[in-house]
């Protein structure tokens, strides 16, 4: 039976608005299945002319849709549809129906009534649509029926839009996006009311829905949606197109109308996700089959399998993946086997698989293959520290003397071969073992002061400092030089930073002479002999200095009490307790409950903490601890001896350097621990630097500045003022809280200045410290007299240090003696003339500090003839002429001759920049012709100076580079008024990625893209940043940025979550500090605050300070059992307690009484 075209159904398939138009010619009818059985099967004339269009002959099996992503749809009809509807049904079960009653039968007649009136508009809306095509457009196939209207609206669309699992073989409608006003015939409340209703809801329209649609849901709706966003299948991707192209009004189905070009670039077909997996695994395959020396391949395969697993919902199915990549590192490292990120990958992924104890196991067996790696032992440690269940301070420690026995018998295997080889320097690969070396070293310092061993920490620094920079100039084995410095150690002479320090090589020949004139005079008869006659008995010393260190013990024998017998000196001290809590007018008889029942007490207790671990710092000396113990309470002698560092406490640690660089970074690095200004001795790229911003535990002074800066411009461009994250946790070192340290800096910095003569580092690192050692000392003379003397004091010993003078004279500048700094210029310029070779190489750098000077005098006083003088100093220096007094105007062919020579100069570096062998008089020769093409041609010319110089390249991570790189910064902010944002900005963006952790880049990029940028930009950058490089760095300036800004709580913690998902920034102490000031203090979220103290405990249970955070910004939140338990917990994991909280309640029970 066939339907007539009045009863079929509508033939468009959306609610919006559209223009139809244009057709085809009629085509003879067909006899194959049709998509709408309207016509009977009849054999087709031309089967090829049946569709053309390249649409129709896409093949939807190609798909390879799973079975579950179509079991909802209904089956395409087929043309046994009609056949299989004529099967007669069996007859349903006849039941005797209950008689209705009137109101039933009025209620069935009005539900007829209305069927039957729908029915009606149907079939006038059917004849409506047929009426209204456009001319030449047939109605369905084999009709020749013009329509008349040019515009229709489809108010109920087609309920078999996906039924039939084909495209509809006519001419479809374009639809193009109208406007409620522009659109014709439209109804305003049912546009609104479509608006309204949700695409996602579920299905409203069940009624005019037949049971398989009912059950698997229409093409939008929520179930469908999911499977359009499963990655499992391929989706056809629609690209831009251009307009021009098809102009017309519909989408013919004549392929001669479309253009070949515009149909393959208007869709492409997209590779699920399976595709993509087996695509790209054939291809990591391929290439690390040809290239299986490359790591990165390697690597990057092994990171491909991260991606995977991210993906699978299911757990097994992640440790499937997860042992496919321990199979492919395992098989990199088969080819690759001491590639060191390799096995970093491969301890990674075991750590994802494995239980702690087998993971531990894994990584010792690792490193008794690599016991020469610096990068794996450093990765070693921090697993140790970090891994809570595990994790004692005695533990980790041991740890920590692996790791130097270990990475120090290297070094002197490789020392060694050096000294067969009679080579005069050291190789290079000594020298980085040695910095990996002194690197793990400092760590260890660090790691001591941190669980509050302090004392410790300082003696570690004390010891290692004698033993590599002031040994003796003796060919000793190092048992031998051991035993020598035990000696030296156990004298009680002082040590480097102390008064009256001498270093250990000049101490050892002062008791030599010292022993030799006791020897004449205990024999004054004996002939005096020639010639040195040996070093004395170490065992006579080591006895004697036993008998000494023993007098406190023969004092209590002395009394009648056994030394050795430890319960007799137990009850002594019971004893003197009792004795002490009843002159404190405590019974001790009585009751007394221990519980502390007072949120208040634990504040007390962990300030008094704080407290003693700022003052308690230094360690000390055996004997004077006796010689002040005679007059002190038992509680005060225990206290004194805990702060005894013995020879034992140190030996393990000791090694020898033989590298000069090793010995300069070991001095820098503890200047920079104690707080001393000090310029930058290394990159930030290298390890050394990423080492310390990890270990931070509060914000150090020079990343500090920066913030600052930024926090500071973002305050004053929007008028207002928050947040400062400086407020949070305040400065690392407050030298008021810490008495003696700046003496201590500058008596050490002043003892290393023997071992590196002529470092104007360390001569500018000491006289900043006495600077700062008078003002602590508030002396009412000016602050630069101390250090005026000192500088004199250091000329008067070597003349010809003219660096020094550069510095004295930069000193005198800053305390307004302008005159008198011009002198000292002068007079260090004019020696360079015949002076040695060395002296002659470092003129560039006296050249650029006395320019710098002028002009930092002329912006703050205003004063033209500055900038005269600063021009001629460097003309004096490009023309290569010598150099006298400025006198006067300075002559224009001058100028232009120290302009070429400039360039000639720069021109003759161009091979050091090649190999990587800048120096720093190089940089500051670049650095000033900068400055001087600043002053003479403007700001935009010395900037081409640094870019020309520097080109940017991630290679460059030298600190010489640099600190190119930082002065074209200096530059930038000295012209941020007159720059173009799309001039500097590539470059700022460069300079970040090359040095992301250094403080000055990102302090740049905030502060030009504050001026020139709105903030969802800048937020943009960071976040790129932050992704490519995560560091401390990076996100203490967001950090910054967003506190100086209103409403950006959501961002912020953001920014800390994402953060701590790294597992490198989950180890520092920093930022779990500042999410926890954070939440407790300006969120002023108490459970949040509660919920991160946990978790940072959790990741850094080393961190003394952090636990302290807890107990003084949580005391109100954590219940008094909770505080008590995480003082045990604190005790249980060996962090040094100096304050018992029983003082606290005695304390508290003699101001009660």
């Amino acid at each position: 039976m066939e339907l007539s075209p009045e009863h079929s159904p509508p033939t468009t398939t959306t609610t919006a608005g559209f223009s139809a138009g244009g057709g085809s010619e009629p085509s003879p009818p067909t006899n194959f299945s049709s998509l709408f059985p309207l016509f009977p099967l009849a054999a087709p004339a031309e089967v090829s002319q049946f569709l053309p269009n390249p649409s129709f002959s896409f093949d939807a099996s190609s798909l390879n849709i799973p079975p579950t992503a179509s079991s909802s749809l209904p089956p395409p009809l087929s043309p046994s549809s009609d056949e299989e509807e004529a099967v007669p049904k069996p007859a349903p079960a006849k039941y005797d129906l209950v008689p209705s009653s009137s109101s039933d039968d009025e209620r069935g007649s009005r539900r007829k009534d209305r069927k039957r009136r729908k029915r009606r508009r149907d079939q006038e809306r059917y004849d409506g649509a047929a009426a209204s095509r456009k001319p030449g457009v047939r109605a369905w196939a084999g009709s020749e029926t013009k329509l008349v209207k040019d515009y229709y609206f489809d108010a109920k669309g087609d309920q078999d839009n996906l039924a039939f699992g084909s495209i509809y073989r006519m001419d479809i409608a374009r639809y193009k996006p109208q406007s409620t006003l522009n659109a014709r015939g439209l109804n305003r409340r049912f546009y609104n009311h479509g608006h309204a209703s949700s695409h996602m809801d579920l299905d409203s329209d069940l009624d005019g829905l037949d049971n398989k649609v009912k059950v698997g849901g229409r093409y939008f709706s929520a179930k469908h949606a999911v499977l359009e966003r499963n990655k499992g299948f391929k989706h056809l991707k629609v690209l831009k197109r251009d307009n021009a192209i098809l102009p017309e009004d519909f989408i013919p189905v004549e392929a001669s109308s479309i253009p070949a070009e515009s149909t393959t670039a208007q869709h492409e077909l997209e590779e699920s996700w399976e595709d993509e997996i087996l695509r790209r695994t054939k291809e990591f395959n391929k290439m690390t089959r040809e290239s299986p020396h490359d790591e990165k391949i390697w690597l990057a395969f092994a990171q491909f399998q991260d991606k995977v697993a991210s993906s699978q919902p299911q757990k097994a199915a992640r440790l499937q993946t997860t042992e496919r990549k321990i199979s492919i590192l395992e098989k990199a490292l088969e080819l690759n086997p001491d590639n060191e990120e390799l096995l970093l990958c491969l301890l990674k992924s075991f750590g994802e698989r494995d239980s702690t104890e087998s993971l531990f196991g894994k990584w010792e067996k690792i490193l008794m293959e690599h016991p020469d790696s610096c990068k794996l032992w450093k990765q070693y440690l921090i697993l140790c520290q970090g891994e809570f269940s595990r994790f004692k301070v005695s533990d980790t420690r041991k740890s920590y003397t692996y790791a130097v026995e270990a990475i120090s018998a290297a070094c002197t295997k490789l020392c060694r071969q050096d000294s067969q080889n009679a080579d005069l320097k050291a190789q290079p690969s000594l020298v980085q073992l040695e910095l990996g070396l002194v690197d793990i070293f400092v760590n260890l310092c660090r790691f001591e002061w941190q669980t509050g061993h302090r004392e410790l920490a300082t003696g570690l620094f004390q010891a290692q400092l004698e033993f590599s920079l002031f040994s003796p100039p003796l060919s000793l084995s190092t048992s031998s030089k051991q035993r020598l410095f035990e000696h030296f150690w156990n004298s009680g002479g002082a040590r480097i930073g102390e008064d009256g320090a001498l270093g250990w090589s000049m101490w050892l020949a002062k008791d030599e002479e010292s022993r030799q004139n006791m020897v004449m005079q205990d024999n004054p008869q004996e002939p005096e002999g020639g010639g040195w006659s040996g070093w004395f008995d170490l065992s006579r010393a080591n006895a004697e200095t036993d008998d000494v260190s023993n007098k406190p013990i023969e004092l209590s024998t002395a009394d009648g009490i056994d030394p050795e017998d430890p319960d007799v000196e137990d009850a002594s001290a019971q004893d003197d307790v009792e004795s002490l809590l009843k002159k404190l007018g405590i019974d001790v008889d009585a009751e007394f409950s221990s519980e502390v029942k007072d949120a208040k007490t634990w504040n007390r207790w962990s300030a008094m903490e704080l407290s003693r671990d700022n003052e308690q710092w230094m360690p000390v000396h055996e004997k004077s601890g006796s010689s002040r113990s005679d007059d002190a309470s038992p509680g005060e002698v225990n206290e004194q001896l805990s702060r005894v560092i013995l020879f034992e406490d140190v030996t393990e640690f000791l090694f020898s350097l033989s590298s000069e660089e090793a010995r300069f970074s070991l001095i820098c690095q503890f200047i920079d621990f104690y707080g001393g200004k000090i310029s930058r001795w290394t990159s930030s790229n290298s390890s050394s630097w990423l080492d310390r911003i990890m270990s931070l535990e509060m914000i150090s002074n020079d990343i500090l500045e920066d913030i600052s800066t930024v926090s500071d411009l973002v305050n004053k461009t929007q008028n207002s003022s928050h947040y400062r994250l400086e407020s949070l946790l305040g400065s690392m070192h407050d030298l008021s809280q810490r008495p003696g340290l700046v003496k201590f800096l500058q008596n050490a910095i002043l003892l290393s200045l023997d071992v590196f003569p002529r470092n104007h580092i360390l001569e500018e690192a000491v006289l900043v410290t006495t600077e700062m050692y008078t003002t602590q000392k508030n002396t009412l003379s000016a602050p630069a007299k101390p250090s005026r003397a000192l500088a004199k004091s250091l000329l008067k010993k070597d003349r010809q240090d003219l660096l020094l003078c550069g510095i004295y004279g930069r000193i005198e500048a800053r305390h307004g003696n302008i005159d008198q700094a011009r002198k000292i210029f002068d007079m260090a310029l004019l020696s360079t003339e015949g002076g040695t070779q060395d002296l002659v190489r470092k003129g560039p750098i006296l050249y650029f500090w006395y320019a710098e000077m002028e002009i930092s005098i002329s912006a703050s006083r205003n004063d033209s003839d500055s900038v005269h003088r600063a021009i001629y100093i460097l003309s004096c220096l490009g023309s290569n002429i010598k150099y006298t007094s400025f006198g006067g105007p300075i002559s224009r062919p001058l100028v232009l001759r120290a302009r070429q020579g400039f360039k000639e100069q720069i021109k003759s570096l161009r091979p050091a920049f090649a190999c990587g062998s800048l120096k720093e008089e190089s940089v500051a020769l670049i650095c000033s012709a900068s400055l001087f093409e600043s002053m003479t041609s403007g700001y935009s010319s010395g900037l081409e100076v640094i870019e020309e110089a520097f080109p940017f390249s991630e290679s460059n991570h030298t600190l010489e580079y640099e600190e190119l790189w930082m002065y074209y910064i200096n530059l930038l902010h000295k012209n941020l008024n007159q720059l173009r944002l799309s001039r500097v900005w590539p470059n700022i963006l460069k300079g970040v990625q090359t040095y992301p952790y250094n403080p000055k880049s990102y302090a740049s990029m905030l502060t030009l893209g504050c001026l020139y940028s709105v903030p969802n930009n800048l937020r943009l950058t960071l976040d790129k940043c932050s992704q490519r490089d995560p560091s401390i760095i990076s996100l203490l300036f967001a950090l910054s940025f967003e506190l100086s800004k209103a409403e950006s709580y959501n961002r912020i913690h953001g920014l800390f979550e994402r953060a701590l998902a790294d597992d490198k920034l989950q180890k520092s102490v920093v930022l779990w500090r500042c999410y926890l000031a954070y939440e407790a203090e300006i969120a002023c979220n108490a459970s949040a605050a509660r919920r991160v103290f946990f978790r940072a405990i959790h990741a850094c249970p080393w961190s003394k300070r952090l636990w302290l955070d807890g107990f003084q910004k949580l005391s109100s939140v954590l219940t008094m059992k909770e505080l008590s338990d995480l003082q045990e917990v604190m005790n249980g994991k060996e962090l040094f307690v100096r304050t018992d909280i029983y003082e606290i309640l005695l304390q508290d029970e003699a101001e009660d009484d």
